[in-house]
């Protein structure tokens, strides 16, 4: 059985504790926190220990979960790592490049897995569409939500914008040629709102925005390919998917000509589809992934390379717009 420690359990890693407590293949050992009293609240509501030191944690478990605010990511992981403890990361994967490209390294060295918090490869809507997405060539995302003081601490585009980053590399395998972007503080010093635009070596295009300034709160992303439209709402766990219809090939003469007895529905299929419900919410699968990826030794669906390249481009958009 998986022995795993949970480090900074606020807003996320008290979720994070409850799960990991009810999974069935592995066990918490016991809570880690900067504010003593935090840690032992959350270790005596699931019957666990609460660890007076990391160092002390990291001798006992076998997989530590950072939940810990992203400045902390690169020294909570480092040592976990070299202590031989696989370890999973809330996105992004840490503050700088250089930092996960070191955790990169030890982890492959020592044969141990990362896996990066990117929960929204886990949203039933996209497992349940992603075999419709096929080589699209513009995609367009929005991610809008009201302003809150927790996760203002960072630029919108790593709170909010780099879930779609990761998202869009993980549906187009190619390089990014050409970043533009836009963007502004309104609440905050750091960036509250912003929008870039990613063109792609094979000439997609993906434009995203994000903001924590709206009046409303919204999570879509749209993609356009050959012959298909699917429209994504995450917030209400709708899909919305527009083909061609076989039979348009056959009527498309008559249209041409002026024929105005056709309808939409003749040109097109259209379909609604709402996500089955698993019984199970996207941090559940995620965090269970990450034990399977350990238990079975197969590389995780978010792995440290995926958290890198979307910390990579994410760290672009920023530097274009503070320059």
């Amino acid at each position: 059985m998986l022995k795993i420690g949970v480090v900074g359990v606020g807003h996320l890693g008290k979720h994070h504790a409850r799960i990991f407590s009810e999974l069935e293949n592995c066990q918490l050992v016991g809570i880690y926190d900067k504010i003593p009293e935090r840690a032992k609240e959350i270790a005596t509501q699931y019957g666990v220990l609460s660890f007076k030191s990391y160092e002390e944690m990291l001798s006992v478990v076998d997989a530590v979960d950072v939940a810990a605010t992203t400045t902390y990511h690169f020294d909570l992981a480092k040592p976990a790592l070299e202590k031989g403890c696989h370890v999973f990361l809330e996105k992004p994967i840490t503050s700088t490049e250089k930092q996960a490209e070191e955790l990169i390294n030890i982890a492959a060295e020592k044969k141990l897995k990362i896996q990066v918090g990117h929960i929204e490869r886990f949203n039933p809507v996209i497992m349940q569409t992603a075999s419709e997405i096929n080589n699209p060539m513009f995609i367009e995302s929005h991610r809008l939500a009201p302003f809150t003081p927790r996760g203002s601490d960072v630029p919108v585009v790593l709170d909010l914008m780099i879930h779609d980053i990761d998202l869009i590399m993980s549906f187009i395998p190619y390089e990014i040629k050409e970043i533009r972007a836009s963007g502004v503080g309104i609440l905050t010093p750091s960036i509250d709102i912003a929008n870039a635009r990613l063109e792609f070596e094979n000439g997609a295009i993906a434009n995203v925005t994000a903001s924590r300034i709206s009046m409303k709160r919204e999570r879509k992303i749209r993609f356009f390919q050959k012959d298909a439209y699917i429209s994504v709402d995450f917030q209400n766990k709708k899909v919305f998917l527009l083909k061609k219809s076989p039979k348009l090939m056959s009527i498309l003469p008559q249209i041409l000509s002026g024929d105005t007895n056709f309808s939409v529905e003749d040109m097109v299929d259209m379909q609604e589809i709402t996500a089955q419900d698993s019984g199970k919410d996207a941090l559940t699968m995620e965090l269970e992934s990450f034990v399977d990826s350990i238990l079975k030794d197969k590389r995780p669906i978010v792995d440290g390379a995926d958290g890198k390249r979307a910390l990579e481009v994410a760290l672009k958009i920023m530097d274009i717009i503070n320059r």
